[in-house]
């Protein structure tokens, strides 16, 4: 019983730690990837009338302003609330974060959106972080120069041509294979489809909604469509029972 409340209070403490400090973090991030622009604005002579960069960022945000709902909707479930203020600042998400955290998870044999496979994505996305940083500065800040000169150009473009789908392809099969959810995979495999050989060719404009549109779609009828015989029972409860759910603010 002691060790329990011990427990308790630690991710207590830890849940409140990384609430105070990713949002101070986040909110410093974001004061210095706006301090250029706003210096170039208002002290560098530019000439630049507020009505014009009211412009651009309305256009920015038809294109890309859905991905600031879906992403976090998104990537939450999986690596959880002391996760995304990691995420988030780093970058690199869906093609390094989301991967390794996912990857960690399985390997210890545990769920994301519980206590436990939060705790494997903290670790999961230092280490990623870690063994990033280490790359660049070998192999970009000390061999880099080097490394270009004596690589063919050709294969650098191939290269740059098939890594994403390489990335994604194993994150999709990551993600299948470690919620062990064969009906939800079936619903996104359909809907995607759908949404990119009927949707987008048919309505012009659609693609920029897409992803927005196969996200919700899919998570609605992933829902309407589960399996409710097995909701509830006591295997997907018992192996997180000794930790707390949810955050403690």
């Amino acid at each position: 019983m002691a060790q329990s409340m011990q427990m308790h209070q630690a991710l207590g403490a830890f849940d409140k730690t990384t609430s105070r400090w990713g949002r101070i973090t986040m909110i410093i991030g974001l004061f210095f990837s706006l301090a250029a622009p706003t210096y170039l604005v208002f002290f560098a002579g530019l000439d630049i009338e507020l009505a014009g960069i009211l412009a651009a960022f309305g256009a920015l945000a038809a294109v890309f302003g859905v991905i600031w709902i879906v992403e976090p909707l998104t990537y939450f479930p999986i690596l959880g609330a002391s996760s995304m203020y990691q995420a988030f600042m780093i970058g690199n998400i869906s093609n390094k974060l989301l991967p390794a955290a996912m990857i960690a998870q399985s390997t210890i044999g545990v769920k994301p959106g519980t206590r436990k496979g939060e705790l494997a994505s903290v670790a999961a996305i230092c280490g990623a972080a870690a063994v990033h940083l280490a790359s660049l500065f070998i192999f970009v800040g000390l061999l880099g120069t080097w490394l270009v000169s004596i690589i063919p150009l050709d294969m650098v473009q191939t290269v740059q041509f098939y890594i994403l789908p390489t990335v994604m392809g194993a994150v999709v099969v990551q993600a299948i294979v470690s919620q062990k959810a064969p009906r939800a995979a079936v619903i996104a495999l359909a809907v995607s489809l759908i949404v990119v050989f009927v949707l987008v060719p048919l309505i012009p404009g659609f693609s920029l909604f897409s992803t927005a549109v196969g996200v919700i779609a899919t998570a609605a009828l992933a829902w309407v469509l589960r399996d409710r015989k097995t909701l509830g029972t006591p295997e997907d409860t018992t192996a997180e029972s000794e930790l707390p759910e949810g955050p403690v603010y």
